[in-house]
């Protein structure tokens, strides 16, 4: 590999915004580095995204077999080992950082371990070292970190973020969450699973707060009979570590109570990583900490781009992917297509799994459109029910005008799936009239998109 220090591209951090810039840039012709300070594949692949499914596919696993009766199996001296289910994530994690590494050396992309920084126009200075990088274009893709607050002094051990809990090759016997969101009910989805006792403690009004009003009371029915206990509306006012574990102190409508817990898990967002980057110095805006950007991932300063998680856009892999290929596409000279990030699809990977896009149905309505909802329950799906499965619903939010999807809204059996031909049928400007026309495979989930289209219209068959 060259090592000389004059590039087309320099990308810092290598998440999954950082090397899909990377290699797309090598397959464009472009001399391209890539720094990266930690692991090849940022969070999403080491501490995020991949460990997490594969833990959480353990989960589902366990699910099944705590049902195993429903499925006329019966066994003796069952045991589940979670350090087996960590070395299992870890595995896949090591598979996917390795194809990364291999993907970067097929498109001739150099790999430079350290910290980089902008040191002036055109220059990326490398720590510890002190190399420094010519670069006619360079991309900021240093990601985001959990967020924190006061009473919630977070010190790895007793209390945690999703980092930590991702390494962890043993379960505690109790865990309080905090932050009733994606992460959090993922998290707390697995423990339980494994018989944790589980606390979810969140702010707002319902978990999933996001989500469609529709949504969230599903996932909460769900998770209490699996026996979390659900706290909505509850802040936290602080947290107690002692040699027996953690007390944590919550409110609700004035009234303080105490929950005692062996680990706290702070899952409450996260904040971009524009520390020690030189963004000052070479006069790049800040709004709200993070990195602004136009429509092609340019800053204000010529010649430097941002993706990701670091540009407070949506904090999701597919978002930095992405943006990854609109900034490089650009500096190349091909032509962009501006993101769409009201129709960028939203994934949450608990069982029952929740999936959605664009406009709630509040939303929609706010906006003054004329709302038509088209619904399925799962329960009323073959193939769902053949799984064993019967909890959620497919929403769909229509234009009554046009029949455009606005939004879909869906919990229940592999939704997540799902996300793709409504993305397809978005970009293609469908109607729910083609997505009824569609013919499905019979029996499949995917049967619920073409019923709940069909319902928007009031012609649903199967409900």
């Amino acid at each position: 590999m060259s090592t000389d220090s004059n590039y087309d591209l320099v990308v810092i951090g290598s998440g999954p915004g950082g090397y899909v810039a990377a290699i797309r840039a090598g397959q464009l012709g472009l001399k391209t580095a890539i720094i990266e300070k930690e692991s090849l594949g940022g969070v999403c692949l080491n501490w995020g995204c991949i460990p997490s499914k594969a833990l959480l596919k353990n989960a589902e696993v366990l699910s099944y077999i705590n049902r195993a009766d429903e499925f006329g199996l019966s066994f003796d001296n069952f045991h589940a080992d979670y350090s087996v289910a960590y070395t299992r994530s870890r595995r896949v994690v090591n598979r996917n950082t390795r194809g990364v590494a291999f993907l970067l050396r097929k498109n001739n992309v150099e790999h430079i371990q350290g910290a980089g920084r902008l040191a002036g126009e055109g220059v990326v200075e490398v720590s510890p070292d002190g190399q420094r990088l010519n670069a006619k274009n360079v991309i900021l893709a240093t990601g985001a970190r959990p967020r924190t607050i006061p009473p919630l002094p977070v010190d790895g051990d007793k209390i945690i973020t999703s980092r930590e809990a991702i390494v962890l090759d043993q379960l505690p016997s109790s865990v309080v969450i905090v932050g009733g969101g994606a992460i959090g009910v993922e998290f707390a989805y697995i423990y339980r699973m494994y018989g944790v006792e589980v606390t979810i403690v969140e702010l707002l009004p319902r978990l999933v707060p996001t989500e469609d009003e529709d949504i969230s009371p599903i996932l909460e029915r769900s998770f209490e009979r699996h026996g979390i206990n659900i706290m909505t509306g509850t802040g936290v006012t602080g947290a107690r570590s002692g040699p027996d574990g953690v007390a944590v102190t919550v409110a609700k409508d004035g009234a303080e109570e105490t929950l005692n817990c062996e680990k706290v898990l702070v899952a409450i967002g996260v904040q971009p990583n524009i520390e020690d980057l030189g963004l000052e110095s070479m006069g790049i805006t800040i709004q709200d900490g993070s990195i602004q950007v136009d429509d092609v991932m340019l800053t204000n300063v010529a010649n430097v781009y941002a993706i990701g998680d670091v540009t407070g856009k949506l904090a999701l892999a597919h978002v930095a992917s992405a943006q990854a290929a609109t900034a490089v596409e650009h500096m190349a000279g091909l032509e962009t297509q501006p993101l769409d990030y009201g129709s960028i699809p939203r994934a949450t990977y608990c069982n029952p799994q929740i999936a959605s896009f664009g406009l709630t149905e509040a939303q929609a309505k706010d906006l003054g459109h004329d709302v038509q909802i088209g619904t399925f329950n799962v329960q009323a799906n073959g193939k769902a029910l053949a799984m064993g499965e019967s909890e959620g619903i497919v929403k769909l939010v229509v234009d009554g005008k046009y029949g455009e999807l606005l939004g879909a809204h869906m919990i229940g059996p592999e939704v997540t799936e799902l996300l793709g031909e409504l993305s397809l049928a978005k970009v293609l400007e469908g109607t729910t009239l083609e997505l009824g026309w569609a013919i499905h495979p019979h029996p499949s989930i995917s049967e619920m998109l073409k019923e709940a289209a069909l319902s928007a219209q009031g012609r649903a068959i199967h409900m």
